[in-house]
């Protein structure tokens, strides 16, 4: 699986899959979750109240991953995912491990061969950029060796994308990759 580094806007990646960094509600925010609903167009909003009447009353649980259309955005799906909220007390590892590995798991079920990350629960979430991207690259590394639950082979992921709005943040998930 091939791992790149992109400085940029997620909300125009060509690729199959972008993940968005939503807040349990799912019916949009600030940061990349307000891009990425500016970027889809009122479908992905309905498509996430539909989600909210049929699936998921009381949102979206932290760490776990839904994925819906793309609509007006290059990718073909969004696949949105709640980091833990350092300000709240989610100061546990696993749990933002656990938003990089359910949205592997779901683009690897949609048959998905590229997807792009933003550094999840970075900024106003309160965890260290670089913390992120250690359990973000662990996290895929561990996924690409194990595929989706079987063998590597069961995935059909071949590029997995980090695409960071700012400079400081692309220049720390670079260093840590590197390491």
């Amino acid at each position: 699986m091939r791992i790149d580094i992109i400085q940029g806007d997620i909300t125009t990646r060509g690729v199959d899959a972008i993940v968005n960094a939503a807040n349990s509600s799912l019916l949009g925010g600030g940061g990349v979750d307000g891009a990425i609903h500016r970027a889809a167009g009122p479908e992905l909003l309905e498509a996430c109240r539909e989600l909210r009447r049929a699936e998921l009353r009381g949102g979206l649980p932290v760490g776990a991953a839904v994925a819906t259309p793309g609509f007006r955005l290059p990718a073909r799906w969004v696949i949105h995912t709640v980091g833990p909220n350092r300000h709240a007390g989610q100061t546990d590892p696993a749990l933002l491990a656990s938003c990089f590995r359910e949205s592997l798991r779901a683009a690897a079920s949609l048959g998905a061969r590229s997807i792009a990350f933003p550094a999840i629960s970075a900024g106003v979430y309160g965890w260290d950029a670089r913390q992120v991207a250690e359990v973000a690259f662990d996290t895929v590394g561990s996924f690409s060796s194990s595929g989706s639950g079987g063998a590597a082979s069961d995935s059909p992921l071949e590029v997995v994308e980090f695409v960071l709005f700012s400079e400081d943040t692309t220049a720390v998930f670079r260093t840590v990759f590197e390491s």
